[in-house]
């Protein structure tokens, strides 16, 4: 039996997926995955943080490809990307969708 290495993230950071139905990106909130990157949950320790994606990943009927992402803050104290990948990936689809939101029960 093989082990996965999941590398200890750098925080703070936020936990985000794919959203299965749709592939919409989603981060996680205190009430489950959302739509909205501001609502993320920001991790602040590393154990805490892994422990959310340990969660993320049981539920590959949800979602797809969970991974955290290094975050800061904003003069709100809201999460903010630090990579341009991440800036870019929540400006959402480049392309229109009729995609649908993510049910707000789904927890991690």
């Amino acid at each position: 039996m093989s082990k996965t290495f999941v590398p200890s993230p750098r925080t703070p950071a936020v936990l985000t997926a794919n959203n299965l139905l749709d592939g919409l990106s989603v981060w996680m909130s205190a009430r489950g995955w959302t739509t909205d990157p501001r609502a993320a949950t920001l991790y602040e320790d590393a154990a805490t943080a892994e422990t959310a994606l340990l969660a993320a990943q049981a539920q590959p009927d949800v979602v797809v490809g969970p991974y955290l992402v290094e975050s800061g803050r904003d003069a709100e104290g809201l999460p903010i990307p630090v990579h341009f990948r991440e800036a870019f990936r929540q400006a959402g689809p480049s392309v229109e969708t009729n995609a649908t939101s993510i049910p707000e029960a789904a927890h991690a």
